[in-house]
């Protein structure tokens, strides 16, 4: 019986404890106090989290039925012994309003985890009250809208364990303008390089450090490979620089590393061994480079992406056997590529982006095996034959690009059934057939520009369901009409319908379509009249963003876009009258381009209120008239700006010299009447400044102050009324055009960071120019940024050449002709080795043509006409293209292409080259033919090198004529009959 009494009891004692364990223990009164007052700090806004939020703070409400003790509120725990408060998770909370020092929050002394994410505390600092949580392992206070620096006293939390204080991009809480800062790489936070350096320090447990989009700007210390406990370290877009440590790589624990958006970045990836942990791997956007070889033995990653840094050499067949691969990434490298034969085995791979590595070959059919992937991106290689069919059994596919390849092929059948499809990117290939828009029936984004198919835009099927299109990319697609089925597109973000043969009139129901979601509309290169409504008209559409209207018909007045309008190209069309007032409205633009109309009237003053942000302002060959406002001259961002062929007047108003981010001005054929703008030599990113056909006037004297134009590439002050001696080392001292080196692969251009529909897009604005020689106006869209051009054509300016000239390296085209010029031809322009033009005619120089000019290989164009120059003409290399009209006007010369031959009986006698009459000899893109003419009736000899850019030819040419004339000297001597030589 004892024996049955202690087991009861000993029953009871364990029920009443187990049922003791699971009662929430109560909170302390301060405690709960706390709470309640950190709760009415705030108010519930859905739009200050994501998806999946919900205000857990809600079931605080002791007072209307709920429980009074806080250990049981949602996202409260407890110490199960003290009944303390140990752990606040309001993460996804929709809290909304701003925190700080004195939050009762901080009074919470023995919380050990704390969890803020995903809120908005309406950009207020991280209090410095942080630093009472000594107790702290967790925090995370990601993407809750904190602005400023980080504070120091976070350093204090010697027990973290984990700190995440990143920013995600996708969070609703930022506002459009503080998103769009994001995706500059901004950020909301900050942090010095001496707090990050005494955090890394401090901290010494830390398992996962998440820093991504906090403005760092610094390099990383190597201190960070100091925390051997670390798994997962992220520092995405940080403006980190320098060297990255490369013991980081190291640390055994290590599973995760991003560091990827900081360009400024460097190192190289070591040669990992097997005992690394390492799952994910991220290093995209960075400078990091090398090799993939070092990564062979990491057999356990998962995620790799060494997008767009600079590794280079083949794709090792090894990658076959990261069979664990579920995220992959090699865009925009310097790889070899080659074909696709090691992609198949990775069959966990969900998204494999593969764009711009020189991938060549099929699309392989070891693709299929790839049954989980969603994404798929192999745009930008050189990729050959179809698309296979069997793409279209991948049915998790979301996301295809296969655009910019050599794809030939119809689209198949297959893709159109992917019921998860909604990416669909085909641009800028070979493929033909028809497409029937309708049976694209989830698709949300389309591009199938520049291919050669034919669009069906109406279904050939009843009933057939509506696509909702976000992007829509039909370029070159021989579309004769607007689709009839876009008036029920109401959610476009992007509609590209350029260089179509759509004619006429905008029909009135496209005015109705996506009213207040399109950003992106361009209509270029069509033949379309108007938009049939009544001047002035605005356009309705209220979020657009980018407009391009060039290179159509468009007649009458100036069309009005809305005030959200960035970048407005209307240029190349039929429109008359003055701007309406109405552009005023447009305080956003960055990019205005009116050029190539009939536009008259006097230039709006408002438009250079636009200071913050106009970039671009082109009105080139209109009809405008008086002289230049001055608020024009005070955009501090303005960067291109061309009022070329109008009938402008007066002086350039000395506020340009404000303009420090100008880059190109071009004035050319106009009435301003000035002197040499030597105030502009202080602008630090002119590069081009042309002039030509005005009334400027005047000696250019060198001045007092340091004005030396020091980006300057292309000086055009021609046809104008300039005296004296060109003072080239006053205006060229210290320029690059003295380093320049053939070849390099930049354009002059501007940019515009454009967020629009498919991505944040840069909108890269061309600079352009038109090169007169000759009489011969040649127009050139884009300049490579080693062009050099410097034409001080039909002046007064007298004097010798300038010896200071020699320095300009980079010269491709020199123009001094219709001067008075004196002295001799001076032998250093034989230093210019790049120079495609040299242009000396109608001056009074004197003497031999130096010998040393026929070192110049390049040339295309050489004019030495109308001088006093004597001597015999070098019969070598290049000077051996040119006919009579470069030499005539000259008594004294003698030579093979002159009447007057120079009597030496072992002269050559090449006979003259002959140019097509249409030939401008500007040494720019000419369309070369050189012709021999025959000795006798048997001998005819030809060369045809048509369309051929003086800069690309060199040696190989100068080796053919050679053959030629050896030939000819041969021909001559030979007493046997004469073949005809092919």
């Amino acid at each position: 019986m004892c024996v049955l009494l202690k087991l009861l009891l000993f029953h009871l004692v364990a029920s009443a404890s187990a049922f003791s364990s699971l009662k929430p223990y109560s909170c302390h009164d301060e405690e709960r106090a706390a709470l309640l007052q950190f709760k009415q700090g705030f108010v519930i806004d859905e739009s200050a989290s994501g998806d999946g939020a919900y205000p857990k703070v809600s079931s605080w409400n002791p007072a209307e039925g709920g429980t009074s003790n806080c250990c049981a509120w949602s996202g409260v725990q407890c110490d199960k012994k003290t009944g303390h408060v140990i752990s606040l998770d309001l993460s996804s909370s929709c809290l909304y309003g701003s925190i700080n020092s004195s939050s009762s929050l901080f009074r919470l002394v023995h919380l050990q985890r704390l969890n803020l994410a995903d809120n908005n505390f309406n950009y207020s600092q991280i209090p410095t009250t942080i630093g009472n949580f000594s107790q702290l392992t967790y925090l995370n206070l990601s993407t809750s809208v904190f602005f400023g620096q980080v504070p120091s006293q976070l350093s204090q939390l010697s027990k973290l364990k984990s700190l995440d204080l990143s920013l995600k991009l996708h969070s609703p809480a930022l506002d459009p303008q503080k998103k769009k800062d994001s995706f500059l790489g901004d950020g909301l936070l900050s942090i010095r390089e001496s707090n990050l350096r005494s955090l890394v320090r401090n901290l010494t447990t830390l398992e996962k450090l998440h820093l991504s989009f906090i403005n760092i700007s610094s390099t990383i210390p190597d201190s960070i490979a100091n925390l051997s406990f670390l798994t997962s370290l992220l520092l995405k877009d940080c403006g980190l620089s320098g060297k990255f440590p490369a013991r980081i790589f190291e640390l055994q624990d290590l599973e995760t590393l991003d560091v990827r958006s900081n360009q400024d970045l460097t190192g190289y990836l070591p040669e990992f061994n097997r005992r690394s942990h390492l799952v994910s791997l991220k290093l995209g956007g960075s400078g990091i480079s090398g090799n993939l070889s070092s990564i062979r033995n990491l057999d356990s990653l998962q995620e790799l992406d060494v997008r767009a840094c600079n590794f280079s050499g083949p794709i090792p067949d090894w990658f076959a056997n990261l069979t664990q691969l579920t995220y992959l990434s090699l865009s925009d490298n310097n790889f070899s590529g080659g074909p696709l034969s090691w992609i198949g085995k990775q069959t966990k791979l969900t998204y494999l982006r593969l764009g711009n590595i020189n991938l060549s070959g099929y699309i392989p059919s070891s693709l299929r095996n790839l049954t989980q992937l969603f994404y798929l991106r192999l745009s930008v290689n050189q990729l050959t034959g179809p698309i296979p069919s069997w793409l279209g059994n991948l049915s998790r596919l979301a996301y295809i690009d296969l655009s910019s390849n050599r794809l030939s092929s119809s689209i198949p059948e297959s893709i159109f059934n992917l019921m998860d499809l909604h990416f669909l990117f085909l641009e800028a290939n070979s493929l033909h057939g028809t497409v029937e828009i309708r049976k694209l029936e989830n698709v949300t984004h389309l591009q199938l520009s520049a291919n050669k198919l034919e669009v069906l835009t109406e279904s050939r099927t009843r009933n057939a369901s509506l696509p909702n299109f976000r992007v829509l990319g039909l370029k070159t697609c021989n579309i004769k009409e607007f689709p009839h089925f876009l008036r029920h597109q109401q959610n476009l973000f992007w509609l590209d319908l350029s260089k179509n043969n759509l004619a006429g009139q905008v029909p009135k129901w496209m005015l109705n379509i996506s009213t207040e979601t399109l950003e992106f509309l361009d209509l270029t290169g069509n033949s379309l009249t108007g938009f049939g409504q009544p001047s002035p008209f605005v356009l309705p559409w209220v979020n657009l963003k980018v407009l391009r209207l060039s290179r159509n018909m468009l007649q009458g007045p100036l069309p009005i876009p809305q005030p959200s309008i960035l970048y407005y190209s209307i240029s190349e069309n039929k429109l008359t009258g003055e701007i309406s007032p109405l552009i005023c409205d447009l305080s956003a633009l960055q990019i205005l381009d009116l050029s190539n109309n009939k536009l008259s009237g006097k230039l709006p003053q408002c438009l250079g209120d636009f200071s913050d942000d106009l970039r671009v302002l082109n009105v080139r060959n209109n009809s405008f008239h008086g002289v230049l406002p001055q608020a024009y001259t005070d955009t501090s961002n303005l960067r291109i700006f061309d009022v070329s062929q109008n009938q402008l007047q007066g002086e350039l108003p000395r506020p340009l010299a404000n303009c420090m981010m100008l880059e190109s001005l071009v004035l050319s054929n106009n009435e301003f009447h000035d002197v040499f703008p030597f105030w502009l030599g202080t602008l630090p990113e002119l590069k081009l400044l042309s002039m030509h056909h005005n009334g400027f006037y005047g000696v250019i004297g060198k001045q007092k102050r340091n004005l030396h134009f020091p980006e300057l590439r292309i000086l055009d002050l021609s046809h104008n009324n300039f005296r004296g001696e060109f003072p080239s080392e006053y205006i060229f001292s210290g320029n690059p055009m003295r380093g320049i080196t053939l070849g390099q692969p930049t354009y002059m251009d501007t940019n515009s960071s454009l967020t629009v529909a498919r991505s944040p897009t840069p909108y890269i604005y061309e600079f352009s120019i038109t090169v007169t020689n000759e009489g011969v106006d040649r127009y050139y869209s884009k300049i490579q940024d080693d062009f050099g051009v410097v034409d001080i054509s039909s002046n007064k300016f007298e004097g010798k050449i300038p010896e200071f000239i020699e320095n300009l390296k980079g010269l491709r085209l020199l123009n001094v002709s219709n001067n008075i010029l004196t002295g001799s031809i001076p032998s250093f322009l034989a230093n210019l080795t790049l120079l495609e033009s040299l242009d000396l005619s109608q001056n009074k120089f004197s003497g031999e043509i130096p010998q040393q000019l026929t070192q110049l290989t390049f040339l295309g164009n050489f004019n030495v006409s109308h001088n006093n120059l004597t001597g015999p003409i070098p019969y070598r290399g290049q000077l051996t293209t040119f006919d009579v009209t470069s030499y005539e006007g000259n008594p004294g010369l003698c030579g093979d292409v002159l009447p007057k031959k120079c009597g030496d009986p072992n002269a050559s006698q090449l006979p003259p080259s002959t140019k097509e009459e249409n030939d401008s000899g500007s040494g720019f893109e000419l369309d070369w033919k050189f012709a021999l003419a025959g000795f006798g009736s048997g001998l005819v000899v030809g060369v045809v090198l048509a369309d051929v850019a003086i800069s690309r030819r060199s040696e190989w040419f100068l080796e053919i004529v050679g053959r030629i004339r050896l030939i000819i000297m041969k021909r001559r001597k030979s007493r046997g009959p004469r073949n005809s030589v092919n």
